[in-house]
């Protein structure tokens, strides 16, 4: 990952895979990311919304406080995202043949 990439308060409407680097305080609408490659991507504090994350690659992906909404993300692997601080949350989301193995569900009963 290019560390002098960081972008921050940005909203993206239906545009392509963005640069690999650090995203802060981004709302992704309805972009189309299937099959793309996710790796080593830092996400803290995002929201994507209609979005389409089907078969995504997230190796050390880090995904930081972000909030998935009526996201399509069939076949996933969050397990092979980065662990440390991970927290997420979905809302109408399609998350058929994904993985969360060995995966903390930190949710309150």
């Amino acid at each position: 990952m290019n560390a002098e990439i960081y972008i921050c308060g940005q909203t993206f409407d239906k545009v392509p895979l963005p640069v690999p680097g650090e995203y802060e305080d981004c709302t992704f609408h309805h972009c189309d990311f299937s099959g793309q490659d996710l790796s080593k991507f830092r996400f803290t504090d995002c929201n994507f919304n209609g979005c389409n994350l089907s078969l995504v690659t997230c190796n050390n992906t880090v995904f930081q406080n972000i909030r998935f909404k009526d996201c399509k993300m069939l076949g996933i692997r969050f397990d092979t995202c980065s662990q440390f601080g991970i927290s997420f949350s979905f809302e109408d989301c399609q998350l058929q043949h994904s993985s969360f193995y060995k995966m903390k569900n930190d949710t309150p009963h």
